[in-house]
């Protein structure tokens, strides 16, 4: 299946949970997309800049200036800054990256329905934005302002959530997150949970994913990510899976999930189209 180039599809991670999977999963999934032809952008809204620094390395990220990377699309003080030099081409062929960093933590706020007008500056940034066929936000562990950006500048949300009983909380709060995100962005729809490092050979991992099956039924993706070495291998090479190990069980995953997120974009579209 592919996707409809004419306008970019746009899916932001989130969950309040860290360590779930959200940067590794965009980092993945940027590589599957991009070896599919198409041109990705992956917006970093983590404070902590896991993305950035997959890519650009721990010491370059960490010494950026606001103004080079999202931050500056908070602050008053960068209005001369042209906001299409924020974004940088990586070394994977195909894949670009709008950073973060430390200077991010400023902006990311609780109570981020009370922003005003900064509630709308990724949505404001990306809009012109046509060259792109796909946009994936990293968010924080949090839903303050950087997640609530991102949800109200995305068409689509995908909850990663680990089979443990700490990954598992708080998903009543990211959905009520989302239903508040479309007051001010009604085209928002969740794609839904992918379970994230899964090991089928621990019986409290089947448990879990037995009952986040039997709780929200088929807003559970079919396809689960499991804990493969290279995953880890990869993302220490700073590469993607599907560039370093287009073989690997792991690379082949990560089609999967590439084939059922479109697939169930398309199934979306077709819903609204026949509403």
């Amino acid at each position: 299946m592919a996707i409809d180039n004419r306008q970019p599809t746009s899916i932001c991670l989130i969950n309040q949970k860290g360590g779930c999977g959200k940067s590794s999963t965009c980092f993945h999934l940027a590589g599957a997309f991009a070896a599919m032809g198409h041109r990705v952008l992956l917006v970093d809204a983590d404070p902590q800049g896991s993305i950035s620094q997959a890519f650009f390395g721990s010491d370059a990220v960490e010494q950026m200036p606001a103004w080079e990377t999202l931050a500056a699309l908070f602050d008053d003080r960068c209005n001369h800054i042209d906001p299409y030099s924020l974004i940088r081409q990586t070394h994977v062929d195909g894949i670009y990256v709008l950073p973060a960093n430390q200077h991010l933590a400023t902006y990311n706020a609780p109570c981020p329905e009370q922003g005003g007008v900064m509630q709308f500056a990724l949505r404001d940034f990306l809009e012109p934005l046509t060259s792109f066929g796909v946009v994936l936000f990293d968010c924080p562990p949090n839903l303050y302002q950087c997640s609530w950006n991102a949800m109200i500048a995305a068409k689509f949300v995908l909850i990663p959530i680990p089979p443990e009983d700490f990954g598992t909380q708080g998903i009543r709060a990211v959905h009520q997150a989302v239903a508040n995100a479309r007051v001010l962005n009604p085209s928002l729809r969740r794609l839904g949970h992918l379970i994230t490092r899964s090991d089928r050979r621990m019986l409290v991992h089947r448990a879990y994913e037995s009952r986040l099956r039997d709780l929200y039924g088929e807003l559970v993706l079919h396809t689960t990510i499991p804990e493969l070495s290279a995953f880890k291998v990869a993302l220490a090479c700073r590469q993607p899976v599907q560039m370093h190990a287009a073989k690997s069980a792991a690379a082949e995953r990560t089609r999967e999930l590439v084939d059922e997120i479109v697939a169930r974009i398309q199934n979306r579209k077709l819903q609204k189209e026949a509403a």
